[in-house]
């Protein structure tokens, strides 16, 4: 296996990669990058997160809390959230807490309602109940809210191997349960502990519980989200006032080549191919084969204490007594690895897994950064196309004008020779036989059948349609282009602004990010190294206790002489004589 460098590129180092090295030092713009300071739902006076340089949060004092789960989240305590799951049916009031035993709860099919496990959250005096649907639902409309955000993961759906294997067990399965709550509950801390995310309306209000998760989904800001965030400001989704020039923005994929990249965020997506493969390939497969083989183990001790436990029944005296305390020895072995294996799996198992995850969504940030990227250079050239489109139609145009004033200035010089021509041929008794030239459309005094004011209404339209006339064609070419290109105009200005505002946030976020994962690792590491000394001390205790009692067991009677070992014995004549046992002698 190779050894897993950590060069990360998410601790922004300023002198590893100059501001002229990245593609978006080249957008000049003179708007700011971050969002105006009135955006309704971002209730934060402070700037969203520190620069790369600053490595905590500044810490001031709020008054504009948006209710009292706001003012509870950012008291300054250590607000915790838990949550404990129950089993209930939809027409019934049955709950049976996870912490209690949850295989001893009734399933009921009473009118064929299937029952379902709800998540009961406390968040200090409040008390909210929903079910792991509507915390994927929060997830996703904050993931739409906050699209230059890690948003926190949630546990993973069943699988359809757990589903085949299980069928209608799966959703009642303890350990699986359990294993939810756990993460469900660490999902809404991570949320409660971010800068931004903390002040979320929509949070607080899925922590209080008073309105049901639907009626939230159809009010703002929720109601309000686009159907492609691409096409909506970074800053601000659900911003009403936005302009219109979003609606024109195109629409790339993330596979979508860049011409000038950000060396920066090319380093960040390295790395996290590189931390999501080292995770999920050789730390989690050796994980979950340690825990496997933790399990046959405590499965072994199990059945051995039973067995000896049993064999000291048949026997009496110290040899009873020492049996039965090996068999106690070899029971609380069984029971300080299964402690072991669920702590490995609390503390190091499930976090592991919890920040592959987190590898997941941060391609994804990145994949969304790419995009406005794409964005903007797409943009760019579009406008660059339609400004040399309106410079061969304004060429055309002063072609066109060139050749008409050549054209008026041939007629004038013909028509001044003709005049000069008629007048000294011309009879000057007679000055009313001036030539007329013939009219050239039909007598307006013509007299029409009856029935054709319809027909050639319909043949002047379609004459009309067929036979454009190439100089208004032109002139509306121009007018179309110079709009088009005002759009464009606005449109790279606003893909400019958006750019700018993504690479700061999610670098910022990335920096966050970092420092919360060397603190966890840390956290798991040290956990496991005292799940590990806890589960050597009782051991050492039973076996200690265990040998005490091995001790008060005579010797055996054909044992070598205490006199044979001080001369220097050979070891061969210390090992036990099976034979001679066997035979009595």
């Amino acid at each position: 296996m190779d050894t897993f460098e950590d060069d990360n590129p998410f601790e922004n180092d300023i002198d590893r990669v100059s501001s002229e090295t990245s593609s978006t030092s080249k957008v000049n713009i003179s708007a700011p990058s971050s969002p105006p300071p009135n955006i309704a739902r971002i209730h934060s006076p402070n700037k969203p997160f520190p620069s790369g340089i600053q490595r905590q949060p500044q810490q001031t004092h709020r008054s504009d809390f948006c209710c009292y789960r706001d003012r509870w989240l950012h008291s300054g305590e250590d607000a915790e959230i838990t949550v404990c799951a129950r089993l209930a049916s939809v027409l019934t009031n049955r709950s049976l807490s996870v912490c209690d035993k949850i295989t001893d709860a009734q399933k009921t099919t009473l009118n064929s309602n299937t029952p379902y496990i709800t998540y009961v959250i406390h968040a200090g005096t409040a008390e909210a109940r929903h079910r792991y649907s509507e915390f994927e639902s929060l997830r996703l409309n904050l993931v739409k809210l906050y699209p230059t955000l890690i948003i926190p993961p949630i546990p993973s759906k069943q699988t359809i191997g757990d589903y085949a294997t299980k069928q209608a067990k799966a959703k009642e399965d303890a350990a699986m349960i359990a294993r939810r709550k756990r993460m469900l509950q660490t999902f809404l801390n991570r949320v409660a502990r971010h800068p931004i995310l903390s002040n979320e309306h929509v949070f607080h209000r899925f922590l209080e519980g008073e309105v049901s998760w639907t009626e939230v989904l159809n009010s703002p800001p929720l109601s309000l989200l686009p159907k492609n965030i691409l096409k909506a400001p970074s800053h601000s989704p659900t911003d009403a006032n936005a302009s219109p020039a979003y609606a024109v923005l195109p629409n790339p994929t993330a596979t979508h080549p860049l011409r000038n990249p950000d060396q920066r965020f090319i380093d960040s997506e390295v790395f996290t191919n590189k931390f999501a493969n080292h995770l999920s390939s050789p730390m989690e497969k050796v994980t979950r084969r340690t825990l496997k083989r933790w399990s046959e183990t405590a499965q072994d001790y199990s059945e051995l204490g039973a067995a000896l436990n049993g064999f000291s029944l048949n026997e009496n005296g110290a040899l009873a007594a020492a049996m039965e305390k090996t068999g106690q020895a070899v029971d609380a072995s069984y029971v300080s690895t299964t402690r072991l294996l669920q702590e490995l799996e609390q503390n190091f198992s499930e976090p592991l897994h919890e920040y592959t995850q987190f590898a997941t969504i941060i391609k994804k940030l990145l994949a969304y950064r790419h995009q406005k990227h794409v964005q903007y250079e797409m943009t760019q050239d579009a406008l660059e196309g339609k400004r040399e489109m309106l410079e061969e139609y304004e060429k055309s145009e002063r072609e066109a004008k060139r050749l008409e004033e050549a054209l008026a200035r041939g007629r004038v010089d013909s028509l001044t020779n003709s005049e000069s021509e008629g007048q000294s041929s011309e009879n000057p008794d007679e000055p009313g036989s001036v030539y007329l030239p013939p009219h050239p459309g039909p007598s307006p005094y013509k007299r029409r059948a009856p029935g054709m004011g319809f027909l050639n209404a319909l043949s002047y339209t379609l004459h009309g349609m067929m036979d454009v006339d190439p100089e208004t064609a032109r002139r509306n070419g121009i007018g179309k282009t110079r709009e088009t290109i005002s759009q464009l105009e606005d449109a790279l200005h606003l893909t400019a602004q958006d750019l700018k505002y993504s690479s700061s946030t999610i670098q910022a976020d990335l920096d966050r990010f970092q420092r919360q994962k060397v603190a966890d690792l840390r956290e798991m590491t040290i956990n496991m190294a005292r799940s590990h000394r806890d589960w050597c001390r009782k051991n050492l205790e039973a076996w200690q206790a265990a040998k005490k009692e091995i001790e008060k067991i005579p010797e055996h009677p054909n044992s070598t002489p205490s006199s044979q070992h001080a001369q220097g014995a050979s070891p061969s004549h210390l090992r036990r004589d099976s034979t001679a046992t066997i035979n009595g002698r």
